[in-house]
């Protein structure tokens, strides 16, 4: 068996999956994913009011009452948010890969975060180790639901059900 970490991840949300091998002795060859640990990101999650004083972007009123524009670099800060983010995913993915030595990560992640995912994380891994990106956000799949979508994509084995 193949040893696998899966790391599933949006702006808001990721979860530590790894493939292991099946306890029941008839289904010695049969691996299922399990989620191993969950992290939260609450800065994601937060109205403009609470990351902002004012809920609207890029508008003020001068002392004439007329209505002006300009850029106060909102999306930067969300991109900042979300390395800060990654961050963290990369200090408990470095803490899994100590307790769980893997050859191969699959990353997935919703397509835009995994543009910072690969920017942030990737020069963090340990080096020779086997990566694979799937750009889709699948962070409300069951672990059984993301092993059949990921065998279907032939990246893992799929489940093996016992039949009585």
């Amino acid at each position: 068996m193949r040893h696998v970490i899966v790391a599933v991840m949006n702006g808001s949300k990721a979860r530590f999956l790894t493939l292991e091998s099946s306890e029941i002795p008839e289904l010695s060859h049969a691996c299922n994913l399990v989620e191993q640990d969950g992290l939260f990101n609450s800065e994601h999650e937060l109205a403009g009011e609470d990351l902002w004083s004012t809920s609207k972007t890029g508008r003020n009123r001068g002392s004439n009452g007329q209505a002006h524009s300009y850029d106060d670099h909102r999306q930067q800060h969300r991109v900042e948010y979300e390395r800060r983010f990654v961050g963290t995913i990369a200090q408990r993915l470095q803490s899994l890969f100590q307790n769980h030595p893997a050859q191969q990560l699959i990353l997935v992640a919703e397509p835009q975060f995994l543009g910072i995912v690969r920017e942030t994380l990737l020069p963090l891994l340990p080096k020779g180790l086997d990566i694979i990106e799937l750009a889709k956000d699948l962070c409300n799949l069951t672990p059984t639901e993301l092993q059949a979508y990921l065998a279907q994509k032939e990246l893992l084995p799929a489940l093996q059900r016992i039949m009585l």
